[in-house]
Protein backbone atom coordinates (compact mmCIF):
# COMPACT_ATOMS: atom_id res chain seq x y z
CA UNK A 1 0.00 0.00 0.00
CA UNK A 2 1.19 3.53 -0.75
CA UNK A 3 2.43 5.18 2.47
CA UNK A 4 0.64 8.26 3.84
CA UNK A 5 -1.16 9.29 0.65
CA UNK A 6 -4.57 9.41 -0.91
CA UNK A 7 -4.55 6.75 -3.63
CA UNK A 8 -7.08 6.90 -6.49
CA UNK A 9 -10.38 5.39 -5.35
CA UNK A 10 -10.45 2.07 -7.24
CA UNK A 11 -6.75 1.39 -6.79
CA UNK A 12 -6.97 2.17 -3.08
CA UNK A 13 -9.83 -0.27 -2.58
CA UNK A 14 -7.96 -2.96 -4.51
CA UNK A 15 -4.92 -2.42 -2.30
CA UNK A 16 -7.05 -2.56 0.85
CA UNK A 17 -8.78 -5.74 -0.30
CA UNK A 18 -5.40 -7.33 -0.94
CA UNK A 19 -4.26 -6.42 2.55
CA UNK A 20 -7.42 -7.84 4.15
CA UNK A 21 -6.96 -11.12 2.30
CA UNK A 22 -3.77 -11.53 4.27
CA UNK A 23 -4.56 -9.92 7.62
CA UNK A 24 -7.89 -9.37 9.45
CA UNK A 25 -8.91 -5.87 10.47
CA UNK A 26 -10.60 -4.19 13.37
CA UNK A 27 -12.84 -1.30 12.31
CA UNK A 28 -12.85 2.03 14.13
CA UNK A 29 -16.05 3.74 12.96
CA UNK A 30 -17.27 7.30 13.31
CA UNK A 31 -20.14 9.54 12.35
CA UNK A 32 -19.33 9.28 8.64
CA UNK A 33 -20.73 5.76 8.73
CA UNK A 34 -24.17 7.09 9.62
CA UNK A 35 -24.52 10.28 7.58
CA UNK A 36 -26.06 8.29 4.71
CA UNK A 37 -28.70 7.09 7.18
CA UNK A 38 -29.75 10.70 7.75
CA UNK A 39 -27.78 11.26 10.96
CA UNK A 40 -25.49 14.27 10.53
CA UNK A 41 -22.01 14.63 11.95
CA UNK A 42 -20.37 17.59 13.66
CA UNK A 43 -17.63 18.38 11.19
CA UNK A 44 -18.78 17.93 7.59
CA UNK A 45 -18.06 20.93 5.35
CA UNK A 46 -20.88 23.45 5.51
CA UNK A 47 -22.32 22.24 8.81
CA UNK A 48 -22.98 25.06 11.30
CA UNK A 49 -20.87 24.99 14.43
CA UNK A 50 -22.64 23.42 17.39
CA UNK A 51 -21.69 23.25 21.05
CA UNK A 52 -22.36 19.78 22.47
CA UNK A 53 -23.75 19.28 25.95
CA UNK A 54 -21.11 19.02 28.64
CA UNK A 55 -21.69 16.73 31.60
CA UNK A 56 -21.01 19.53 34.12
CA UNK A 57 -23.76 21.66 32.57
CA UNK A 58 -26.21 18.76 32.37
CA UNK A 59 -25.74 17.70 35.99
CA UNK A 60 -25.51 21.22 37.38
CA UNK A 61 -28.57 22.86 35.82
CA UNK A 62 -32.21 21.80 35.77
CA UNK A 63 -32.73 24.27 32.91
CA UNK A 64 -29.96 22.61 30.89
CA UNK A 65 -31.55 19.21 31.46
CA UNK A 66 -34.96 20.53 30.37
CA UNK A 67 -33.41 22.01 27.22
CA UNK A 68 -31.53 18.79 26.47
CA UNK A 69 -34.53 16.48 26.92
CA UNK A 70 -36.89 18.81 25.03
CA UNK A 71 -34.52 18.83 22.07
CA UNK A 72 -33.96 15.10 22.46
CA UNK A 73 -37.68 14.37 22.54
CA UNK A 74 -38.19 16.13 19.21
CA UNK A 75 -35.09 14.61 17.62
CA UNK A 76 -35.84 11.07 18.82
CA UNK A 77 -38.93 10.92 16.61
CA UNK A 78 -36.72 10.84 13.50
CA UNK A 79 -33.51 9.46 15.00
CA UNK A 80 -35.27 6.29 16.16
CA UNK A 81 -36.45 5.65 12.59
CA UNK A 82 -32.93 5.73 11.11
CA UNK A 83 -31.93 2.50 9.41
CA UNK A 84 -28.54 0.99 8.50
CA UNK A 85 -27.10 2.09 5.17
CA UNK A 86 -24.78 0.31 2.77
CA UNK A 87 -21.72 1.11 4.87
CA UNK A 88 -23.13 -0.55 8.00
CA UNK A 89 -24.29 -3.57 6.02
CA UNK A 90 -20.95 -3.94 4.27
CA UNK A 91 -19.03 -3.85 7.56
CA UNK A 92 -21.35 -6.55 8.91
CA UNK A 93 -20.65 -8.55 5.74
CA UNK A 94 -16.90 -8.12 6.17
CA UNK A 95 -17.24 -9.53 9.67
CA UNK A 96 -19.22 -12.49 8.33
CA UNK A 97 -16.55 -13.40 5.77
CA UNK A 98 -13.80 -13.14 8.37
CA UNK A 99 -12.08 -10.02 7.05
CA UNK A 100 -13.11 -7.98 10.12
CA UNK A 101 -12.84 -9.15 13.73
CA UNK A 102 -15.18 -6.53 15.13
CA UNK A 103 -16.01 -2.83 15.42
CA UNK A 104 -14.99 -0.15 17.88
CA UNK A 105 -17.52 2.61 17.24
CA UNK A 106 -17.69 6.21 18.36
CA UNK A 107 -21.34 6.33 17.26
CA UNK A 108 -24.29 6.13 19.65
CA UNK A 109 -26.99 5.14 17.13
CA UNK A 110 -26.87 1.32 17.30
CA UNK A 111 -26.90 0.99 13.50
CA UNK A 112 -23.97 -1.42 13.36
CA UNK A 113 -25.91 -3.91 15.47
CA UNK A 114 -29.07 -3.29 13.46
CA UNK A 115 -27.11 -4.16 10.30
CA UNK A 116 -26.06 -7.51 11.78
CA UNK A 117 -22.61 -6.81 13.23
CA UNK A 118 -21.99 -9.18 16.13
CA UNK A 119 -18.96 -7.72 17.90
CA UNK A 120 -19.43 -4.02 18.57
CA UNK A 121 -17.80 -1.98 21.34
CA UNK A 122 -19.71 1.28 21.81
CA UNK A 123 -17.06 3.71 23.06
CA UNK A 124 -19.54 6.51 23.69
CA UNK A 125 -22.59 4.48 24.70
CA UNK A 126 -26.04 4.44 23.11
CA UNK A 127 -28.86 6.96 23.00
CA UNK A 128 -31.33 4.06 23.03
CA UNK A 129 -30.57 3.59 26.74
CA UNK A 130 -31.12 5.86 29.74
CA UNK A 131 -29.64 5.47 33.20
CA UNK A 132 -30.21 7.04 36.59
CA UNK A 133 -27.18 8.99 37.78
CA UNK A 134 -27.87 7.99 41.38
CA UNK A 135 -28.96 4.33 41.48
CA UNK A 136 -27.89 3.42 37.90
CA UNK A 137 -31.25 1.82 37.13
CA UNK A 138 -31.65 1.47 33.33
CA UNK A 139 -34.60 2.49 31.18
CA UNK A 140 -35.22 2.17 27.47
CA UNK A 141 -35.29 5.45 25.54
CA UNK A 142 -38.66 4.54 24.04
CA UNK A 143 -40.19 4.19 27.50
CA UNK A 144 -38.80 7.53 28.56
CA UNK A 145 -40.15 9.11 25.38
CA UNK A 146 -43.64 7.93 26.33
CA UNK A 147 -43.26 9.39 29.82
CA UNK A 148 -42.03 12.69 28.39
CA UNK A 149 -45.15 12.88 26.21
CA UNK A 150 -47.41 12.19 29.17
CA UNK A 151 -45.75 14.92 31.24
CA UNK A 152 -45.77 17.52 28.45
CA UNK A 153 -49.10 17.29 26.60
CA UNK A 154 -48.94 20.89 25.30
CA UNK A 155 -45.33 20.78 24.13
CA UNK A 156 -44.76 21.59 20.44
CA UNK A 157 -43.85 18.22 18.89
CA UNK A 158 -43.26 19.38 15.32
CA UNK A 159 -40.39 17.40 13.82
CA UNK A 160 -37.27 19.22 12.70
CA UNK A 161 -33.98 18.08 11.26
CA UNK A 162 -32.13 15.71 13.53
CA UNK A 163 -28.83 16.86 15.04
CA UNK A 164 -25.63 14.81 15.48
CA UNK A 165 -26.48 13.52 18.95
CA UNK A 166 -30.04 12.53 18.05
CA UNK A 167 -31.58 15.73 19.35
CA UNK A 168 -32.97 18.63 17.30
CA UNK A 169 -32.81 22.39 17.13
CA UNK A 170 -35.87 24.02 18.72
CA UNK A 171 -36.65 27.72 19.22
CA UNK A 172 -35.09 29.34 22.26
CA UNK A 173 -37.60 29.26 25.09
CA UNK A 174 -39.67 26.47 23.53
CA UNK A 175 -38.71 24.28 26.45
CA UNK A 176 -40.02 26.70 29.09
CA UNK A 177 -42.06 24.68 31.57
CA UNK A 178 -40.83 21.40 30.06
CA UNK A 179 -41.05 18.60 32.62
CA UNK A 180 -38.32 15.94 32.72
CA UNK A 181 -39.19 12.47 34.04
CA UNK A 182 -37.37 11.20 37.12
CA UNK A 183 -35.92 7.76 37.73
CA UNK A 184 -38.73 5.25 38.28
CA UNK A 185 -36.70 3.47 40.96
CA UNK A 186 -35.38 6.30 43.14
CA UNK A 187 -36.50 9.65 41.70
CA UNK A 188 -32.97 10.56 40.65
CA UNK A 189 -31.69 12.44 37.60
CA UNK A 190 -31.90 10.49 34.36
CA UNK A 191 -29.12 10.80 31.78
CA UNK A 192 -28.77 9.19 28.35
CA UNK A 193 -26.35 6.29 28.51
CA UNK A 194 -23.77 8.16 26.45
CA UNK A 195 -20.44 9.81 27.19
CA UNK A 196 -20.95 13.57 27.27
CA UNK A 197 -18.13 16.00 26.60
CA UNK A 198 -16.17 16.33 29.83
CA UNK A 199 -16.73 12.66 30.75
CA UNK A 200 -14.32 9.78 30.41
CA UNK A 201 -15.14 6.58 28.58
CA UNK A 202 -15.86 4.00 31.32
CA UNK A 203 -12.85 1.81 32.08
CA UNK A 204 -14.62 -1.51 31.32
CA UNK A 205 -15.55 -0.19 27.86
CA UNK A 206 -11.97 0.95 27.23
CA UNK A 207 -10.71 -2.47 28.28
CA UNK A 208 -13.16 -4.20 25.91
CA UNK A 209 -12.03 -1.93 23.09
CA UNK A 210 -8.35 -2.69 23.64
CA UNK A 211 -9.02 -6.43 23.78
CA UNK A 212 -10.76 -6.23 20.42
CA UNK A 213 -8.06 -3.94 19.02
CA UNK A 214 -5.45 -6.58 19.90
CA UNK A 215 -7.17 -9.09 17.60
CA UNK A 216 -6.68 -6.98 14.48
CA UNK A 217 -3.68 -6.97 12.19
CA UNK A 218 -5.00 -3.92 10.33
CA UNK A 219 -6.85 -0.90 11.75
CA UNK A 220 -9.54 0.28 9.34
CA UNK A 221 -10.86 3.75 10.21
CA UNK A 222 -14.30 4.25 8.66
CA UNK A 223 -15.92 7.66 8.70
CA UNK A 224 -14.05 9.40 11.51
CA UNK A 225 -12.12 12.66 11.46
CA UNK A 226 -10.24 11.35 14.53
CA UNK A 227 -10.67 14.73 16.20
CA UNK A 228 -11.67 13.18 19.53
CA UNK A 229 -8.84 11.46 21.40
CA UNK A 230 -11.02 8.56 22.53
CA UNK A 231 -10.90 7.32 18.93
CA UNK A 232 -7.55 8.71 17.78
CA UNK A 233 -5.69 6.80 20.50
CA UNK A 234 -6.27 3.55 18.58
CA UNK A 235 -4.52 5.00 15.52
CA UNK A 236 -1.64 6.17 17.69
CA UNK A 237 -1.31 2.71 19.27
CA UNK A 238 -1.44 1.04 15.85
CA UNK A 239 1.35 3.30 14.62
CA UNK A 240 3.45 2.49 17.70
CA UNK A 241 3.07 -1.24 17.03
CA UNK A 242 3.62 -1.05 13.30
CA UNK A 243 0.03 -2.12 12.56
CA UNK A 244 -1.11 -0.84 9.14
CA UNK A 245 -3.75 1.89 9.30
CA UNK A 246 -6.21 2.45 6.45
CA UNK A 247 -8.58 5.43 6.54
CA UNK A 248 -11.84 5.71 4.58
CA UNK A 249 -13.36 9.14 5.03
CA UNK A 250 -14.73 12.23 3.31
CA UNK A 251 -12.31 15.01 4.14
CA UNK A 252 -9.02 15.09 6.06
CA UNK A 253 -8.49 13.41 9.42
CA UNK A 254 -6.06 13.83 12.28
CA UNK A 255 -4.60 10.42 11.50
CA UNK A 256 -3.75 10.95 7.84
CA UNK A 257 -0.01 11.26 8.49
CA UNK A 258 -0.03 7.82 10.17
CA UNK A 259 -2.08 6.01 7.51
CA UNK A 260 -0.55 3.66 4.98
CA UNK A 261 -3.65 4.08 2.83
CA UNK A 262 -6.13 6.93 2.59
CA UNK A 263 -9.37 6.45 0.62
CA UNK A 264 -11.41 9.58 -0.08
CA UNK A 265 -15.03 8.79 -0.83
CA UNK A 266 -18.51 7.93 0.43
CA UNK A 267 -18.51 4.92 2.71
CA UNK A 268 -21.82 3.75 1.26
CA UNK A 269 -20.00 3.25 -2.04
CA UNK A 270 -16.52 2.24 -0.88
CA UNK A 271 -17.36 -0.40 1.71
CA UNK A 272 -19.81 -2.43 -0.42
CA UNK A 273 -17.17 -2.48 -3.18
CA UNK A 274 -14.63 -3.71 -0.67
CA UNK A 275 -17.00 -6.46 0.47
CA UNK A 276 -17.58 -7.56 -3.13
CA UNK A 277 -13.83 -7.88 -3.56
CA UNK A 278 -13.66 -10.04 -0.41
CA UNK A 279 -16.48 -12.48 -1.03
CA UNK A 280 -17.11 -15.77 0.81
CA UNK A 281 -14.35 -17.49 -1.14
CA UNK A 282 -11.84 -15.39 0.78
CA UNK A 283 -13.10 -16.45 4.22
CA UNK A 284 -10.27 -18.80 5.23
CA UNK A 285 -7.42 -16.64 3.95
CA UNK A 286 -8.95 -13.54 5.58
CA UNK A 287 -9.15 -15.36 8.90
CA UNK A 288 -5.49 -16.24 8.65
Amino acid sequence: MTPRSTTPFAAALDALAERLRERPAVVLSGAGCSTESGIPDYRSPGRPSRTPMRVQEFMGSAEARARYWARGAVGWQRFSRARPNGAHKAIAGLEQVGAVRGIITQNVDGLHQAAGSRRVVELHGSVARVRCTECWAPEGRGGMQARIRDLNPTFAWEESSVAPDGDAEIPEGAYAGFRVPECLACGGILKPDVVFFGENVPRPVVNDAWRLFDEGEVLLVAGSSLTVFSGRRFVLRAAERGIPVAILNVGPTRGDDLAELRVEGRLGEALPRLLRALGPAERLSAQG
